[in-house]
């Protein structure tokens, strides 16, 4: 199956660039205040902190002396120049799905950016996770290396998605749960995870905690615009709308959004909705109707790109709360695009609210209007605080 770029044809540079931004390159090499692509972030594990490296062209600090094939090695195989093992925070256990044309195009392209002098100290993980060797085995427990593969028994525009969505968008790197290793489970492809403080959540079709009830074009119009008539994109989500699929090509958009809506189903089990008798329910039902209310509405049912839905949301449903305390406590600024300038913003309650008004607040919210999920502990709303707290 040929990989066509979108809506039009490109020269290599060109393609690199856009690969590039589908595979949000940029948001991951760029500390903040510093030189796109020169590394400098740090990226949070649950086993310490990695920095990520500077992949300008400078010969130094930089991959100003890899060769395409050197390239190659990194994105197929999770292997550096000279031969040492990468850290799969560079999502190459998605990367190895990308056609050696695809990779070899994102090189010309960073071969083309001004070199940046900037030494990175990459691998900053605590005794015994800083050890490389370590790395062998879990490559042999938690990667398979191998180009995509399509699917002949779907159309042509399904198997660009497939390719999108597993390579390149490498979108499983969030939304897919991990093991004790931090491998993906594969068995559970898609079905969110908390990382970095954020739940990124199921975007199966699964009814009840995904998108099943989205259109392709609810889909498209989310990755798009960063909002549609369920939701707006928030946390790190919001800046990968804002960087990257904000500026893909409708065509791929739309192929994204078709693999999405027919890649499989979860069952996830509704818990019964809390009964509103219940002292947490009450005690939400009051702090709702007077700091949510006047934006959310009474009924949940928000404003269309402006204030998002929680009358039954998936993102609201989710089994892990974490993203809905995460935006009470420190607040929350949609992202911006080229077709939406205008970014609404949520406040913070931290300073107001105490663990468990917000705890109150959220189970409220999770169990009214067609809602049902479990409630939210104050312990939950005290250990993210503190978390916050420390960034």
């Amino acid at each position: 199956m040929s990989q066509s770029l979108g809506d039009a044809e490109f020269n290599v540079v060109d393609r690199g660039r856009y690969l590039s931004i589908l595979s949000d390159c940029a948001a991951c090499h760029t500390a903040p205040g510093g030189q796109p692509f020169a590394g400098g972030l740090s990226i949070e594990t649950p086993f310490g902190d990695l920095i990520t490296p500077n992949i300008t062209p400078d010969r130094e600090t930089g991959i100003g002396k890899y060769t395409k094939e050197d390239f190659q090695r990194v994105m197929s195989e999770g292997i550096g120049r000279g031969g040492y093992h990468l850290y799969a925070a560079m999502p190459y256990p998605a990367y190895t799905k990308m056609t050696a044309e695809d990779n070899a195009a994102i090189f010309a392209y960073l071969q083309t950016l001004q070199p940046v002098k900037n030494q990175v100290e990459v691998n900053q993980l605590p005794f015994p996770y800083n050890q490389r060797w370590s790395l062998f085995g879990w490559n042999a427990l938690n990667f398979t290396a191998g180009v995509f593969k399509p699917d002949t028994n779907k159309s042509e525009q399904w198997n660009r998605g497939a390719y999108l969505v597993e390579g390149p968008g490498h979108c499983g790197t969030c939304h897919t749960p991990k093991n004790a290793l931090g491998g993906d489970k594969d068995s559970e492809a898609l079905q969110g995870f908390v990382i970095q403080g954020w739940n990124a959540p199921n975007i199966t079709t699964d009814q009840h905690t995904g998108i099943g009830g989205w259109s392709v074009n609810d889909i498209v119009a989310y990755l798009k615009k960063g909002a549609n008539r369920f939701d707006l994109a928030s946390g790190p989500m919001a800046e990968v709308v804002t960087k990257s699929t904000s500026k893909i090509s409708d065509s791929d958009l739309a192929a994204i959004a078709t693999y999405l809506k027919d890649s499989g189903e979860t069952s996830t089990a509704a818990s019964a909705a809390i009964a509103q008798s219940e002292p947490a329910m009450k005690a939400g039902a009051a702090l709702y109707a007077d700091r949510c209310s006047g934006c959310h509405t009474p009924a949940g049912e928000g404003i269309p790109k402006l204030f998002p839905r929680l009358a039954d949301a998936p993102f609201v449903n989710a089994v892990d709360a974490t993203s809905l305390i995460h935006v009470v406590l420190a607040g929350s600024r949609a992202g911006s695009t080229d077709a939406v300038s205008t970014s609404p913003a949520m406040p913070a309650f931290d300073w107001n609210m105490s663990d468990e008004q917000v705890a109150s607040v959220l189970t409220y919210v999770r169990n009214s209007w067609g809602n049902a999920a479990p409630a939210v502990k104050p312990a939950d709303v005290a250990s993210l605080r503190d978390h916050l707290k420390k960034q």
